[in-house]
Formats: C-alpha cells, structure tokens, sequence
C-alpha cells in the first residue's frame, strides 16, 4: 500500500517542480541515488522498471526509503500495461509513470487512487488522459515531440493542462528555464542528473548539489 495521498504526490510534485528517475539493477547504487536527491532537496522519485526483476529492486529500496528518507514518495515509471502496475502498487508505489497512454491502467490506479502520469506525444492523447483522470501528463520523449515550443503550443487552448516532460531535460539553467518558461508544471530529470561516470565513481555529492541547484533554479523561475 502507498505511504502517500494520490493527492500529497501531485501536489509534491507541482511545488517542487523535480522529479528524478533512475534505474540500476544494484540496490546499493539506488539506495545511494536516492539518498542523495532527498539531501538535495527533493521528494518525489521515479525509479525505472527497466531490468529483469526490477520489481525486486524496488521492493527492497521502497522498504527502505520508508525510514532512511521519509518524506520521499517513490513511485514507478516505464510502465506499459495493467498488470505490471497493480504489480508495483502492491509493491508500495504512490505514482506509476508511463511511457506512452494505455486507458486500461487508469482503471487500476484509479482503484488504488494512486497518481497515474501516462505519456502523450499529442493534443489529442493530453485531451484523453484528462478525460480519464489525470491530473499530470508526462510528454516523451520530451524533445523529440517539440520541447518547450510543444508545451507552449499545448498550453495556449488548454491553460489547465499540467505537463511533465521527460527525455531533453538537463539540471542546467538554460534547459529548465527554456521549459518552466513554455509552461510546464514539473520535469523528469534523468540521464543527465545522474551520469555514469558519476555513478561509477560514486560521487553521491554531485546528484546532491545537482538536485539542490535545479530546485533552486525552479524556485527562481516561479518567483
């Protein structure tokens, strides 16, 4: 069962603006990954189903986060398909992200009440996944559908629309400034946050000053 409210994640993730992802089949480095991020200031993280038995991974770092990092909610992206989902939520997953717009997983997180962001590459896939209920929708690959200019394309009919980009987006001034600037509501922040000679060399401190600077920079922006 989730730690957190449908509605405490979203919101989390609106005020910050930040949401790291990652993925590693060693939990240590996870752990280390996600201790570092939660120094740094955020509170929300997406860990990636992307290797076999992912799922064993994340169990043993959500049982974790539990007391190491408290007021992290850990959630689940590179989710395609129901089964995969109910599978994570009964894991503990407060959100579950998607790569692209599957309607039959809003009736599994809905009945969970757990915050769904599927991904959209359209107008009309936005206008759908409203219509099933989210309240957040993941662009991706962000850059390649249009970056910032899409946003701001998306945002002009539809002022309510929250966006997440994902893939394109750096913790450097110049990115996020061109993003929150078009409009988004918050960023997945991924490959370029954590690096992997950075992880190979274990520099936890340069996620943690990475993460810090880029809830600043947001913090900034929205002023």
């Amino acid at each position: 069962m989730s730690r957190f409210k449908r509605l405490d994640v979203l919101n989390t993730m609106l005020s910050t603006g930040i949401v790291p992802l990652y993925y590693n089949a060693d939990v240590e480095k996870v752990k280390q990954v996600v201790l570092a991020c939660y120094k740094g200031g955020a509170r929300v993280f997406e860990f990636t189903n992307r290797g076999d038995f992912a799922h064993e991974v994340f169990a043993e770092v959500n049982k974790w986060c539990a007391t190491a990092c408290p007021e992290m909610a850990m959630g689940v992206g590179s989710v395609v398909d129901p089964a995969t989902a109910a599978l994570y939520i009964q894991l503990g997953a407060n959100f579950i992200v998607s790569p692209s717009l599957n309607p039959d997983m809003a009736k599994v997180c809905n009945r969970r009440k757990i915050a769904w962001l599927p991904g959209c590459g359209t107008l009309s896939e936005i206008n759908l996944a409203e219509e099933l209920g989210c309240e957040i929708v993941k662009i991706f690959p962000g850059k390649e559908v249009g970056g910032p200019s899409f946003v701001k394309a998306v945002k002009a009919p539809c002022p309510w629309t929250n966006i997440m980009p994902s893939g394109g987006v750096a913790p450097e001034r110049e990115s996020l400034e061109a993003w929150f600037k078009a409009g988004v509501a918050c960023v997945g922040l991924g490959s370029q946050l954590t690096p992997k000679d950075v992880i190979e060399k274990g520099d936890w401190a340069f996620i943690e000053s990475k993460v810090r600077e880029s809830l600043a920079i947001v913090k900034e922006l929205r002023k």
